[in-house]
């Protein structure tokens, strides 16, 4: 890989080196200027390239170095601070818990809170039977164009 970068820039052109000339003579002549201007935005495109050569190289070097990535360092924590967001965490739980179960002890008591609505069984019997009326339906449908 490494080769190849050097072989890319040992065969790249070199721009041509950017000279700024007097002040009274850059100022007479505004059409270098323009030039100037593109010749910059060229190295500019370079350089940007050869950035992302670079960034391909590093990247594919450091995920040979047992698959870590060199933009993303692993962070390591220390036991005394894992144990810390572990507590943290089950104190949150607990929280989120005993707020619910005063949520739901608090909704049984009021009268404004909607109770859990059951069917009864002979709606439920109701329900099935029209429900196998409607299956034999459509297998006697079936049955008649087969």
């Amino acid at each position: 890989m490494l080769a190849l970068l050097r072989q890319q820039q040992s065969t790249k052109k070199q721009t041509p080196s950017i000279t700024i000339h007097s002040e009274g003579e850059f100022m007479a002549n505004l059409k270098g200027l323009a030039s100037i201007v593109s010749e910059l935005r060229v190295e500019r495109s370079n350089l940007v390239n050869q950035l992302r050569h670079v960034d391909a190289a590093l990247t594919v070097l450091g995920k040979l170095n047992g698959g870590i990535s060199y933009t993303r360092p692993g962070r390591t924590l220390s036991a005394s601070a894992r144990k810390r967001i572990s507590l943290a965490q089950k104190k949150r739980w607990a929280k989120a818990r005993n707020g619910s179960k005063s949520a739901v002890g608090a909704a049984k008591t009021t009268a404004s809170a909607t109770a859990k609505r059951t069917m009864s069984a002979s709606a439920r019997r109701k329900i099935a039977a029209a429900q196998r009326a409607r299956w034999a339906k459509v297998r006697a449908a079936k049955k008649k164009a087969a």
